[in-house]
């Protein structure tokens, strides 16, 4: 017996659908009023990432207000660091902490928390049993550089400055706090599939702070090596690789990396990565999150854009980076209707 028609699993794995699919980076987040109802009587952010209840209606939400093909899982990329071993607290205003920042301590001195992870799985699982069979089940995890500029410098960082002086200072310790990132991600991830998601997206968020040699070094060989066993592990299951500023350096991410899918961030010439990228490779992406807060006739030439440009190809919409936080309801359905008309 065949089962749910799934849209978004369906082009992941490389086929083209009548309807492109659509989902929305963060779509589970600050620009819903019902998010913002949870958040206040949950208290801070890693209070709602780790009640599972809380964080499996997070994750709903989007889906019951628009019906986005894709439900994306409510946590955060410094899970993994925080499984490591690093404590990890987020102050208002400010944004995440992690401590001790490992520019300051080795990477040895900390001490493994690996079920800091099984309320995610929880989270999961709660998802799974509350979707509609037709809507694809996202996970996700940082990619290794991104995950490693914060474990370094225990912050958010202009330029990745510090991580990127440290692994080029020491390139050998900084290869350790990278495989850390690796085997414990491949783990993560794995543990998400399990509880029931369908396909994984990478985020390498801070891909485009490297120069070409060392973006071949922290981006292209450590996301292979997730890539490779994840799907030793799982080998019907999607990767989407979302290495934001990549630019010109996509061709290689996608041939080194075996990614599925790639997802383009919004500086990206959408005719231009049709035109280079390979033809079966799915494409996801990517219009500015500035423009569905513009609306109007603005949103409406963007997505045209985009839809002709990946009509031939398999194409998941989706933006370039994550919802802004005043993004206007009706702009979303604005686009929904635009992507699905």
């Amino acid at each position: 017996m065949a089962g749910p028609n799934k849209p978004l699993l369906t082009v992941l794995k490389g086929k083209k659908v009548e309807n492109t699919p659509v989902w929305l980076m963060r779509q589970a987040g600050r620009y819903l009023p019902e998010y913002r109802a949870l958040r206040a009587d949950r208290g801070g952010f890693l209070e709602l990432v780790y009640d599972s209840d809380a964080a499996a209606e997070v994750t709903l939400q989007p889906i019951r207000r628009f019906g986005f093909d894709g439900a994306i899982l409510f946590s955060d990329i410094l899970i993994v660091p925080y499984a490591l071993g690093q404590e990890l607290r987020f102050e208002a205003g400010e944004g995440p902490r992690l401590s001790p920042p490992l520019m300051d301590a080795a990477l040895g001195a900390l001490e493994a928390v690996p079920e800091r992870l099984e309320p995610i799985y929880r989270t999961v699982e709660k998802v799974k049993a509350a979707l509609p069979p037709e809507t694809t089940l996202l996970g996700f995890a940082g990619s290794p550089w991104t995950v490693a500029t914060y474990m370094v410098a225990g912050r958010g960082s202009k330029e990745q400055a510090e991580a990127r002086r440290y692994a080029y200072r020491d390139p050998s310790a900084f290869a350790e706090i990278i495989d850390a990132i690796v085997n414990t991600t491949v783990d993560y991830l794995s543990g998400q599939v399990g509880a029931g998601v369908e396909a994984v997206q990478l985020f390498d968020s801070w891909a485009g702070s490297l120069a070409p040699a060392q973006f071949e070094q922290w981006v292209i060989g450590p996301n292979a090596r997730i890539v490779s066993a994840f799907k030793a592990r799982h080998p019907n299951v999607p990767v989407i690789g979302f290495p934001k500023g990549a630019g010109g350096k996509l061709r290689p991410y996608a041939a080194g990396t075996g990614v599925d899918a790639i997802g383009l961030d919004e500086t990206v010439d959408p005719v231009w990565a049709a035109a280079e990228l390979p033809d079966a490779l799915p494409i996801q992406g990517n219009l500015d999150p500035l423009a569905l807060i513009a609306g109007g006739e603005a949103l409406e030439s963007a997505v045209g854009r985009i839809l002709s440009a990946f009509a031939d190809r398999p194409h998941v919409f989706n933006l370039g980076h994550g919802i802004l936080p005043d993004t206007p309801i009706a702009h979303v359905e604005q686009l929904l209707g635009l992507v699905r008309r």
